[in-house]
């Protein structure tokens, strides 16, 4: 599943990066997110293979934190992008005429930044002032297969009231500011739609719109599921299979997804792939 995420990604770059059709913001949007989702299953899948191949389920205290970082920042791109992602297909249906100026090549680059930005501060905010100061009496196993930040301050004898609070305001900013974010865009989509309704105009919004929706769905349901549904002792397998949904399932089909539903991507890969097959020959 690994080898398969990781090549899945490298073929919606390669595509997207070698057709000048595709030289897009939308386009651009979708290489960068198969960047992040590479980047999110490395943080965590490689040690899970190493840890199975040794038969040795352990981590060190900095590389744990190490892992925790990096899941933060790739977890947390995946969110805004999304969210960029569906602010993007909003101009595109709703003001196609001042697509060019709302979504130049300038423009994208600095929403790219903000979002890395945007990112790092919370992850570093975790990682570097808040979790260190947290010490490990005597309980020292994560009912995970990663670092995963709930796990950790579960495990704390410290006052661990601080890193809530942080928690509590970092996640509700940087999981439900950008799903929201997602939901008006569709829902300006949708009323667009209604006001002239077609079924070409019907038919054009799912087919541009199709792909993100349903990784969407993937992604945020995956997250639901872990943080936001009330856990105990009997639903922690439950907790563990969600978890591989968002961590390795969901990076792993997002390329099929992006790729099966839109005819762009789709001939993109093909000349890709024969130029390929033609080189090797």
């Amino acid at each position: 599943m690994y080898l398969v995420t990781m090549m899945g990604n490298l073929l919606i770059i390669l595509a997207i990066t070698s057709d000048p059709h595709l030289h897009t913001p939308m386009y651009f949007f979708l290489a960068n997110l198969s960047i992040t989702d590479a980047c999110f299953t490395s943080a965590s899948i490689p040690k899970m293979l190493i840890n199975m191949h040794t038969q040795s389920q352990t981590i060190s205290y900095s590389g744990c934190f190490a892992q925790l970082y990096f899941l933060l920042v790739f977890g947390g791109l995946d969110n805004l992008l999304l969210a960029v992602m569906a602010y993007d297909r909003y101009v595109a249906i709703c003001q196609p005429l001042h697509y060019s100026t709302a979504m130049s090549p300038q423009l994208c680059a600095l929403m790219l930044s903000i979002c890395w930005v945007l990112t790092n501060c919370p992850a570093l905010t975790h990682t570097l002032l808040l979790t260190p100061r947290l010490s490990f009496c005597a309980d020292n196993a994560i009912p995970y297969f990663f670092c995963d930040l709930a796990a950790l301050l579960k495990l704390s004898c410290s006052d661990t009231s601080l890193n809530q609070l942080v928690i509590f305001t970092a996640g509700l900013t940087a999981i439900m500011l950008p799903f929201v974010c997602i939901l008006v865009s569709y829902g300006h989509i949708w009323a667009t739609i209604l006001r002239v309704p077609s079924a070409k105009g019907i038919g054009k919004t799912l087919s541009t719109c199709g792909s993100h929706l349903s990784v969407v769905t993937l992604y945020y349901g995956a997250i639901i599921g872990v943080y936001f549904l009330p856990s105990s002792n009997s639903t922690n397998d439950s907790n563990i299979i969600a978890s591989v949904m968002y961590t390795v399932v969901t990076p792993m089909l997002n390329p099929f997804i992006y790729s099966l539903r839109n005819k762009d991507m789709k001939r993109a890969l093909r000349k890709l792939l024969s130029k390929r097959t033609y080189s090797s020959n």
